[in-house]
């Protein structure tokens, strides 16, 4: 009996661990209908957020474009496009000045998101560079009442020659 029970256990392992060409083929169409099911998928979506000019412009939504100075006004544009969900491209350039540009190319769905993420990047630009200079109007308008006789009224006499 004991002898009979082990060879039972050994054949069952023997047939469980062959792996027939069979089951390898059934394994292998199985795979290949799962991965085209998710090549499908990810075909299907659109990119959002930051990607390529050539899939941007593949899109054919129409495509603004806008230029930024320095990689910190990059940085700041990236949080706001992904909090107003505007799709954009990054491209690095030259001014005609010789400075290094960065051309930035955006799209959204409607309009109001870029203009509510325009506004936003405005708002937060103005806040780093507040003025620390006053306005010109306070430091011109002292100065002309300290110049003596500016505006003398000339009458000219026509009978004074010289």
């Amino acid at each position: 009996m004991q002898e009979e029970i082990e060879n039972k256990s050994v054949t069952l392992i023997i047939n469980t661990s062959k792996l027939t060409a069979r089951t390898l083929a059934t394994a292998f169409m199985k795979f290949l209908r799962y991965s085209k099911g998710k090549l499908k998928e990810h075909h299907d979506v659109k990119p959002q957020g930051k990607q390529t000019v050539k899939e941007l412009i593949s899109q054919n939504q129409g495509v603004e474009k806008t230029e930024l100075a320095d990689k910190a006004e990059v940085r700041t544009f990236d949080h706001i496009a992904k909090q107003y969900g505007v799709d954009y491209a990054i491209k690095k350039g030259v001014s005609p000045e010789g400075k290094q540009r960065y051309m930035l190319f955006f799209k959204a769905r409607d309009r109001s998101a870029i203009d509510q993420a325009m506004s936003a990047y405005a708002a937060s630009y103005m806040k780093k560079h507040k003025r620390t200079h006053p306005p010109i109007e306070q430091v011109v308008d002292p100065l002309k009442e300290m110049l003596p006789g500016r505006k003398k009224d000339r009458v000219r006499d026509k009978g004074m020659q010289r």
